[in-house]
């Protein structure tokens, strides 16, 4: 059975239109390319909108973590003033207040003769390492060769 086309249709139709029953091409073509577009647009996005924390993630806890914030803010308030507060704050370097207060503090401590308080931001003493671990001085393999006997 031929299938005659409708009198006033155009005898050479273009190639993206399907007859009835088969499957469209071209509709599939561009559902594909839209979905990809739109996840690479919301990957730009997300990436672009993490510029600030990734900025601010070299720099000083407490700026990264108000940088942090201000990112949040600005994704959920879609505020974007927060997002430009937050890439201007890690920009900046601010100035490291805190370890000088603490030299101070730690020497003021020395002359008063106050034994002072153990950092939890520096690395332990040797001393302390040592005895966390258990490791005596005479344990250690050379140790013997280190001390020389003398018989007086």
């Amino acid at each position: 059975m031929s299938e005659s086309l409708h009198p006033l249709a155009p005898h050479h139709l273009p190639g993206f239109v399907t007859a009835p029953g088969d499957t469209d091409v071209l509709m599939i073509v561009v559902a594909i390319v839209l979905i990809g577009a739109i996840v690479a647009v919301g990957n730009l996005y997300l990436h672009l909108h993490t510029l600030p924390e990734r900025l601010a993630h070299k720099s000083q806890k407490l700026q990264f973590e108000i940088v942090a914030v201000l990112g949040l803010l600005a994704l959920f308030t879609h505020n974007h003033l927060f997002w430009v507060i937050g890439l201007f704050l890690a920009m900046v370097d601010l100035p490291d207040f805190g370890g000088p207060l603490r030299r101070i503090a730690g020497s003021v401590e020395k002359m008063a003769g106050v034994p002072p308080e153990e950092d939890p931001t520096e690395p332990p003493s040797e001393a302390a390492a040592h005895a966390a671990t258990g490791v005596s001085d005479a344990t250690k393999p050379g140790a013997a060769k280190s001390e020389v006997k003398s018989h007086a």
